[in-house]
């Protein structure tokens, strides 16, 4: 406390924050879940708990989340090794290809998949004339959310490669270790604290998605999907808070198993001595297959894209396929004002996230503080519960005096940074783990201050994880759905509830148009991030 006073003041507002805008809503949720409006009523509870729809609903999303999970962590894995460690071309094609799906709600790709797979879909009967193709359940879920939620395991794996020197790697080699023996020994290991806490990122958001399975789900029910109609058609509070904190036991049990398993071990790679990068990976055995699978999934997200950006352009999808922009017109005339809320309160929770998320890290990594568990176990609950429980605890906890926020823009940003803090959270952690502590410890003892340590030589290194968290802030702010449904007002209606509305009534070639303009803004924004950092490292240099 006397070395840095501000270190402490920024741990004790961050705790605060975290208290009042994860902790108390969460709290709330979970007191309304066993009190109903006669009191405690427990057998309430355990009635909505052991109903055989709830139970194979809840059955239902572990089977889905645990799918997707797995597929999109080997994906973006995948995707991330290739861009980053080997000598495989095309390299900021397969980049920018794979940060598609993130750039847009999950659920435009149920769209695109029902457009083309569908009973009348230019696959499925156009082109296969196949009749009566379905569709609707579980493995169409998969490879939606797979495609859709890959792009998060792809950014968090590859800012970890990136900030991976390559001198072990090279004594592997020069030891004569094959590719495949340096790959499972060194690299995989080393990249463990990603690849589980992508796994967990997908999970919790596989679980938590409802937009999908309400597209495309069919007779295939999940308890995201559960919760939201018990709260908006049935109007049962607490039936759906139930449902919501049932939601909640996986995602909490996934994350404590991962800490403790990363706990255990040291992933430090870092260590401020000069190395020789390159790409050591590129024997020609393993960059062809490489390419074709980077092709093969590029192609296939292309493929559902370019099917959503040609509808937009079609007057009445699967009646009259003739050209229009129409639909464009409609979106400028009476469609800016979402458009404009969104992209307003997504700017003003990019930078909150990013700066929050770093700066969490850093202190629970690097700084011990008394009540640091109270901080480490709000941002815990941030990232496992899903976006339902937080939209349902913002009604109830922001709804009277002194919290009084229902239906202004600040309600929407809390829920747009809590719902991404983590990401940052887990890149300064991913990258933290790699940067040995011993290049602190000399700055320090060489005479800096910690301010002047953490500005001149942590947060350089944390460049990675700073673009990753500016990124995913962004786009997922902008293409959120879970928690801020229940939070848009008259006066703050988003983009993504507009989208969804426009599927629910069969106007898709409308909904695709609103997509397609979201694409465009989104990839513009982060090409200028990476520009702007670009620039910053190019200066520093």
């Amino acid at each position: 406390m006397r070395a840095d006073p501000w270190l402490w003041a920024i741990f004790i507002l961050l705790t605060a924050i975290a208290v009042i805008f994860i902790v108390l809503p969460i709290a709330s949720v979970l007191k309304s879940a066993v009190i109903g409006k006669e009191g405690f009523d427990l057998a309430r509870v355990w009635s909505s708990i052991s109903a055989s729809h709830v139970w194979k609903a809840f059955r239902h999303s572990l089977i889905l989340a645990l799918a997707s999970a797995s597929l999109a962590t080997v994906v973006g894995f995948v995707m991330a090794f290739a861009v980053t460690k080997t000598a495989v071309r095309f390299k900021k094609f397969f980049h920018m290809v794979s940060l598609l799906p993130i750039i847009s709600p999950p659920f435009v790709l149920s769209l695109a998949i029902i457009l083309l797979f569908g009973r009348h879909g230019v696959i499925s009967s156009d082109l296969l004339g196949i009749r009566n193709s379905n569709v609707y359940g579980l493995p169409s879920l998969i490879v939606i959310q797979t495609m859709a939620f890959s792009p998060l395991a792809y950014l968090n794996i590859r800012g970890m490669l990136q900030s991976m020197d390559s001198s072990l790697e090279n004594a592997s080699a020069s030891m004569g270790a094959s590719h495949w023996v340096t790959f499972k020994r060194i690299l995989l290991p080393l990249v463990t604290p990603s690849l589980l806490s992508s796994f967990l990122l997908v999970f919790v958001k596989s679980l938590e998605d409802f937009g999908n399975p309400m597209l495309i789900g069919g007779d295939y029910s999940t308890l995201a999907v559960e919760a939201y109609t018990q709260i908006t058609a049935v109007y049962d509070m607490q039936a759906g808070a139930i449902l919501a904190v049932l939601l909640l036991t996986p995602s909490l049990l996934a994350f404590i198993l991962q800490r403790y398993w990363i706990g255990r071990r040291s992933y430090v790679t870092v260590t401020g001595k000069p190395v020789r990068d390159g790409n050591l990976f590129d024997s020609r055995k393993l960059t062809i297959p490489l390419t074709i699978v980077c092709v093969l999934i590029s192609g296939g997200i292309i493929l559902f894209y370019g099917t959503v950006i040609s509808v937009s352009f079609m007057k009445q999808v699967g009646i009259d396929s003739s050209f229009t922009l129409e639909h464009y017109q409609y979106i400028i005339e009476r469609g800016f004002k979402t458009l404009g809320n969104s992209l307003i309160l997504a700017g003003i929770a990019t930078p909150i996230v990013a700066i929050m998320g770093l700066l969490i890290s850093f202190l629970l990594a690097r700084r011990r503080f008394p009540g640091s568990n109270i901080l480490r176990f709000s941002t815990l609950l941030s990232f496992a519960a899903p976006g339902t429980i937080i939209g349902i605890g913002y009604i109830q906890t922001f709804n009277s005096w002194p919290l009084m926020l229902t239906g202004t823009a600040v309600i929407i940003v809390a829920a747009m940074v809590v719902k991404n803090l983590q990401v940052a959270i887990e890149g300064g952690n991913n990258q933290l783990k790699q940067i040995d502590p011993a290049i602190e410890e000399a700055s320090t003892i060489m005479g800096a201050s910690n301010t002047r340590t953490f500005l001149k030589i942590v947060l350089p290194l944390l460049r990675p994880a700073i673009f990753t968290a500016l990124a995913y802030a962004f786009t997922r702010s902008l293409t959120t759905l879970s928690a801020v449904i229940f939070l848009i007002s008259a006066s703050w209606n988003l983009v993504t509830v507009t989208i969804l509305g426009q599927v629910e009534s069969s106007r898709l070639s409308v909904a695709a148009a609103y997509c397609v303009i979201l694409i465009f803004i989104v990839l513009g924004v982060m090409t200028a991030m990476q520009a702007s950092l670009n620039l910053i490292v190019r200066r520093k240099d």
